[in-house]
């Protein structure tokens, strides 16, 4: 199933993170004990709509739509722009900068969300091709 939303272009890299967490088990370990945190991501496009995934990283090592697993919640939750999202994981931009800037905004445990930073690398692999 993607997790692709056609009003955010930049919502590929979603399904990009996913591909990259479910097809290596040691990676996705490896995630789930650097990140022990869930990560939402609030993204708002153009046209003012907002949507939602999340990035497990708490159990399962995943990636879904929503704001957090089924009865759980996010330790983290992160807003910026789908335009601002996909500069963040195409390299162009660092989550810092856009912080500092007030284009990101972070909701929750602050130090969890320096952790996000290696996991969104992970996502520029898979969506080069696709961006």
């Amino acid at each position: 199933m993607s997790l692709k939303n056609d009003s955010f272009p930049s919502s590929v890299a979603f399904d990009a993170i996913n591909s990259s967490l479910q097809s290596d088990d040691a990676e996705r370990k490896s995630a789930v004990k650097a990140g022990q945190a869930i990560f939402a991501f609030v993204l708002k496009n153009a046209q003012g709509e907002t949507d939602s995934w999340y990035i497990d990283l708490k159990d399962k090592g995943e990636v879904a739509k929503g704001e957090a697993p089924e009865g759980g919640k996010a330790d983290v939750t992160l807003s910026l722009s789908d335009d601002d999202f996909s500069k963040l994981v195409a390299g162009k931009t660092q989550a810092q900068r856009l912080f500092m800037s007030g284009k990101l905004k972070v909701k929750g445990n602050v130090m969890k969300a320096t952790k996000m930073e290696p996991i969104l690398k992970k996502a520029q692999i898979g969506t080069k091709a696709k961006l």
